[in-house]
């Protein structure tokens, strides 16, 4: 077979690819070109190509090279990105071009576990997945949802909580601002810049496949969800709601309502994503709705020790964070501390 190196943002064949074979909206040209141009990488997509000319595997990368060291990773802010591979040898075909270069390389898999079977690899974290079977009638997909779910739906009705489909930049805006809130206050991390969110309304919502699900009370925006629209899935993107109306239960009433627009929109998954081994209450609310529970393995393969620099730069990065999201620092220059460096954390 023959191997090529493509830009996976604008190249046809690689498009030819991602519609004929399992992937998921991180493979799609549209993601990728949403992280390129929020983050200026430069992002590859290797591909085995038949005899004819059919495109058969491929995997898509992006090399960084800053302070971090030498990295090459598939895909940076993705929740997963399978190798689309059938076999073993297909997989050794791609991945030999990688592992030719004295860089650490890093896979998140969700259904494709080759990289176990290869010893130049090892799986260095793990993380929660849920999804949606949505191949039933709206009334059968409410019936299997946990009763707590459907009471605290019913008690954000019941509070007068509505949802919105989101028109304008300004309710974008409003919803970055919830998450940057979240970000800071709960996890104590800095947040996306804004250009990614606007590059995925751009991109996605603006021709309709996803929207920004909105929770209004008394008027007041309080909460919300960004999902994103690939081939037949639903994807649960974002999520963001303000801390003090947590009371009035918007977060259950957004995911019904997501449920709902997925049915409307003719999918037949939902995608729930991911959830870090450790958040246990996202993985609590995750189940009152999901009807499947999957691992998200995180595969390294690592060339050698990591320059000093590098060592130092990985111990500095937390400790700078923790400062730019103390309570004391304005939440503007902790929005700016995210758009200088976030592509770190890549």
């Amino acid at each position: 077979m023959k191997q090529i190196c493509v830009d996976p943002t604008t190249d046809a064949v690689w498009r030819q690819l991602v519609q004929q074979q399992p992937g998921s909206v991180f493979h799609s040209p549209e993601w990728m070109g949403v992280i390129a141009r929020t983050y200026h990488f430069e992002l590859e997509g290797y591909i085995l190509l038949e005899a004819d000319g059919t495109p058969v595997a491929g995997l898509p990368v992006c090399r960084i090279d800053d302070i971090r060291g030498r990295r090459i990773v598939s895909l940076p802010f993705s929740d997963y990105c399978d190798p689309l591979v059938q076999d073993a040898q297909q997989w050794n075909l791609l991945v030999e071009a990688l592992l030719h270069h004295d860089w650490t390389v890093v896979f998140r898999c969700l259904r494709n576990h080759l990289p176990d079977s290869d010893s130049r690899f090892t799986a260095v974290k793990k993380a929660k997945w849920h999804g949606i079977d949505l191949n039933a009638t709206l009334d059968q997909i409410w019936e299997r949802i946990d009763s707590s779910a459907k009471r605290a739906i019913r008690k954000a009705q019941q509070n007068g909580v509505r949802i919105i489909r989101a028109q304008h930049k300004d309710e974008l805006r409003a919803f970055f601002e919830m998450h940057l809130a979240v970000r800071k206050h709960k996890y104590h991390m800095v947040a996306q810049p804004y250009s990614f969110f606007e590059n995925i309304w751009e991109t996605f919502l603006a021709p309709g496949h996803g929207a920004l699900l909105l929770a209004l009370h008394q008027n007041r925006i309080i909460g919300g969800t960004l999902y994103l629209i690939w081939q037949d899935t639903l994807y649960y993107k974002f999520n963001a709601s303000i801390a003090q109306e947590l009371g009035v239960r918007p977060n259950d009433l957004l995911a019904w309502a997501g449920l709902q627009y997925a049915k409307e929109a003719g999918c037949s998954r939902f995608d729930f994503g991911l959830s870090d081994w450790d958040q246990e209450g996202l993985i609590r609310f995750k189940r009152k709705f999901a009807t499947d529970e999957q691992t998200i393995t995180f595969y390294n393969s690592v060339p050698g020790g990591a320059a000093s620099y590098t060592v130092q730069a990985r111990e500095l990065l937390p400790r700078l964070t923790n400062i730019l999201t103390d309570p004391s620092v304005p939440d503007d220059i902790t929005e700016r501390a995210g758009t200088l460096l976030y592509r770190l954390f890549a």
